[in-house]
């Protein structure tokens, strides 16, 4: 069948815009063919249901009408009766459409111009789609593009592809582009939105650095060397946590390279960010000492519910690991996720001095003891007159000096101290409204009846519907920085599963829950495996 030179035109003009665009040729006909059909309606009237076809192989158009089989006629042009119909076809039943043929058209200008204006917008449509799809795939990886302009410090990167923006606060200090300049960043995120898809990408995000590491270091590609964490202050300092899976290679080594030219070539992207190459460590403490190079530790102390670490310095090490404006301190921070309170020796020393004092106070006022008394049972470990109350004896009779009339007699004033307290938070609790009921939760104290009583919760119901949060409070991390919301029992120190605990018994009480589901809980939350 022999093509005209207009048929053949449509289909040249449908392949170039597909090769130009980077989408389906399919996609370019359909549209064609909406625009054919829209300049269809205007000319045998709108509410006339008009059907284009393009032949892919030929560019041959057909122009239908469809009109609906019913038994009364109410608009000639939809309608159809349906005697009529079977006229035409012998199966037509009542709903059906008949496709009735309409003669070749001629478009007018306007007609010709509201054509061009489907099909423009379906290919941008179009176009878009092909654009996010493709994208939308490539979150977490490095491109490099051309700027096109930069916008009230914004920067717009032509990917060949699409466009980028580098928004003014993921770009590192002090870096200025220029249009025409190569520029490597991280797409960190694509959306959808009104005006097409939006690609945003950072030089500031931490995984950018993690993923420069990744091309110039061959066993980060290869699995063998695992970034861990990342900390950046970008264009300044940052910190990277490596592991090796083999113990053969040495990952802080394998970053650094010969001479250091795997780092250089990282430093140099980042415009001269500094780079401290930290081997990782599945103990914390080990973790946190290495995080703090280049400073010196001389001791530290966990507190793993809290996530917080105590790390103790000699006194010519504090301002190396505090760094410039807390830099140091901060980078490591963010890197082990832990928060940590620098403190030198002296000032340790000071602290355990006062601590000591004040456990040597309270030793003497609630069991009216004589000052050195108090200082024996400060030395020797006791913290607290509940732990004097009800240690085993003999540990008190054992002190020097001490003998087991002595122990018996400092029980006997601690129990004594201690039953006197209990009364006046019992008190308190009822001052409060807090329900008898509560008392009888097994882990529940009378000090935690009071905060329960400040906390609002005053029956077992109201402890029944609290979260663990509730009770033990939550952490958040904003812009770097940890964020702690207290709980009701922040102040007792009670842990995560403790409040769980007593939650649940809270429930069981209160008839939410039967025996058995408690018990499955429990044994569910002895058999997880606590994370590294």
């Amino acid at each position: 069948m022999a093509v005209s030179a207009n048929r053949l035109e449509l289909l040249q003009i449908a392949d170039a815009v597909a090769r130009e665009k980077s989408i389906d040729r399919g996609i370019v006909i359909a549209a064609m063919e909406d625009a054919i059909q829209k300049a269809a309606r205007s000319r045998y009237g709108s509410e006339t249901e008009v059907r284009a076809e393009i032949n892919p192989r030929t560019g041959e158009i057909r122009l239908q009408r469809l009109l609906q089989v019913l038994e009364q006629i109410e608009n000639p042009a939809t309608d159809i009766d349906l005697a009529e119909a079977r006229a035409r076809n012998p199966a037509a039943q009542i709903g059906d459409y008949i496709a009735e043929p309409l003669p070749p058209m001629d478009f007018g200008r306007i007609a010709a111009q509201s054509a061009k204006q489907v099909i423009v917008q379906k290919v941008r449509e179009a176009e878009r789609d092909r654009q996010f799809d493709e994208f939308k795939d490539r979150i977490g990886d490095i491109v490099s593009g051309t700027v096109k302009r930069a916008e009230y410090g914004n920067v717009i990167v032509d990917l060949g592809r699409g466009e980028a923006i580098v928004r003014r606060d993921e770009l590192i200090p002090r870096e200025t582009f220029r249009p025409g300049d190569r520029i490597r960043a991280y797409v960190y995120d694509v959306r959808r939105e009104q005006r097409g898809p939006q690609i945003f990408l950072s030089r500031t995000h931490p995984q950018f650095m993690a993923k420069l590491f990744a091309q110039e270091v061959p066993e980060i590609y290869d699995g063998i060397i695992e970034v861990k964490s990342v900390a950046r202050d970008p264009g300044s300092r940052a910190k990277i946590a490596v592991y090796s899976r083999e113990s053969s290679i040495d990952p802080v080594g394998a970053c650094v390279g010969m001479r250091g030219s795997r780092v250089q070539a990282v430093v140099q992207e980042l415009q001269g960010e500094k780079i401290d190459i930290i081997p990782w460590n599945p103990d914390a403490a080990t973790f946190i000492v290495n995080a703090l190079q280049p400073a010196e530790v001389a001791k530290v102390v966990l507190d793993e519910d809290a996530e917080r670490i105590e790390v103790v310095v000699p006194d010519d090490q504090l301002s190396l690991a505090i760094g410039r404006r807390g830099q140091n301190v901060r980078l490591a921070s963010q890197l082990t996720g832990w928060d940590i309170d620098i403190l030198t020796e002296q000032e340790e020393s000071e602290r355990r001095q006062k601590e000591f004092l004040e456990r040597t106070q309270l030793f003497v006022e609630a069991l009216n003891v004589d000052e050195v008394v108090g200082q024996l049972l400060a030395a020797e470990g006791f913290t607290s007159v509940e732990e004097v109350a009800y240690v085993e004896l003999n540990e008190i009779a054992t002190i020097e000096g001490f003998d087991e009339g002595t122990a018996e007699e400092i029980q006997a004033r601690a129990r004594d101290y201690l039953e006197e307290i209990e009364r006046g938070l019992d008190e308190e609790r009822r001052a409060l409204g807090v329900e008898d009921e509560l008392k009888t939760i097994p882990g529940v104290t009378t000090l935690m009846l009071v905060a329960f009583g400040k906390g609002d919760i005053k029956t077992v119901e109201d402890l029944a519907g609290c979260a663990t949060d509730d009770l033990v409070g939550w952490t958040e991390r904003k812009l770097g920085e940890v964020v702690r919301h207290p709980g009701v029992l922040t102040e007792q120190e009670l842990s995560r599963a403790e409040a769980e605990e007593i939650i649940m018994q809270a429930r069981l009480a209160a008839g939410w829950i039967e025996a058995d589901e408690v018990e499955a809980e429990t044994e569910e939350t002895a058999g997880e495996e606590p994370e590294a």
